[in-house]
């Protein structure tokens, strides 16, 4: 499928089918994840892999009852890892680089998910504290973002999209 067909495919879903994900597939995801762009190459974040029923139960809790995270047969929590780009870059590698270095990793596993004929939806509404402690992070990681995989258990109606005079506003 070429780009555009698989931005068109992608859904935010949230019911799963019960078969696990293929160890390929998901090597195929984390490598999108792995080469997505970040501020000096640098990659300001982590990856963590939650498979475990009892793990992904406990990040469902965190993210406040939303339990199709645990419906999902494997679950990435990603994670701004500042540390990494603040000696380069200062305050602003610290409070910004990492964060957007983290969001487009985890929108690049997106779409790869989607290309593998997976599903996923982005979750950002979470206790970072409870989540960090369900995976084990280290402080100084934050949490951000935490995406479930699996194949799809709905096919959601896509959803309308502002126009795009609304949303670009040409300068010059």
């Amino acid at each position: 499928m070429d780009f555009n067909e698989l931005v068109q495919k992608r859904r935010s879903v949230r019911v799963f089918h019960p078969s696990s994900v293929e160890e390929d597939k998901l090597a195929k995801v984390l490598e999108a994840a792995c080469l997505a762009p970040s501020a000096g190459n640098l990659q300001a974040y982590e990856i963590y892999l939650v498979a475990g029923e009892n793990e992904r139960n406990a990040l469902a809790r965190a993210a406040y009852g939303q339990d199709f995270i645990a419906a999902a047969p494997v679950a990435l929590v990603f994670c701004a890892h500042p540390a990494r780009s603040e000696p380069r870059y200062g305050r602003r590698g610290r409070d910004l680089y990492a964060l957007q270095d983290v969001t487009i990793a985890c929108c690049w596993a997106m779409l790869a998910a989607v290309a593998q004929g997976l599903a996923t939806v982005w979750v950002g509404s979470f206790d970072p504290e409870e989540a960090r402690h369900v995976i084990g992070a280290p402080e100084g990681q934050l949490p951000v973002a935490m995406l479930p995989i699996g194949y799809p258990g709905e096919d959601p109606p896509a959803k309308p999209r502002r126009d795009l005079e609304d949303l670009v506003h040409r300068v010059g």
